[in-house]
């Protein structure tokens, strides 16, 4: 074999393994690919840990105290107490006339003592 032959296999060779390397499996494009999709996924996992330490601090408030059942009672169930007077005050809209009609927009809540 010739120097010549030799510079041309070895060059074909060079220019399959660049071709691989550029549009073969596991090349450039799909690893960069994969990199974005590994950030996403690690984005999404950091998320979820945060949610899970939020609610297991939530399941931990709830089994420790009744002060927290009743907070959640009372803020998304709306529990009154029996000593209680349940009061609504209706807050109109923005840029809106005050009137005295049934369909004003949702009213706030309050919960208020009674003295006996």
């Amino acid at each position: 074999m010739s120097a010549r032959t030799v510079a041309l296999l070895l060059a074909a060779l060079l220019l399959v393994v660049q071709a691989q390397l550029w549009f073969g499996r596991g090349g450039v494009p799909q690893v960069r690919e994969l990199r974005e999709r590994l950030h996403l996924q690690e984005a999404a996992n950091e998320a979820a840990r945060q949610r899970n330490a939020e609610l297991g601090s939530e399941v931990r408030d709830l089994q420790e105290g009744l002060e927290m059942v009743e907070e959640v009672a009372r803020h998304e169930l709306g529990l009154v107490r029996p000593n209680e007077i349940f009061v609504q005050i209706r807050r109109p809209e923005a840029g809106a006339v005050p009137s005295s009609s049934a369909s004003d927009p949702a009213p706030a809540q309050t919960p208020a003592s009674r003295s006996n």
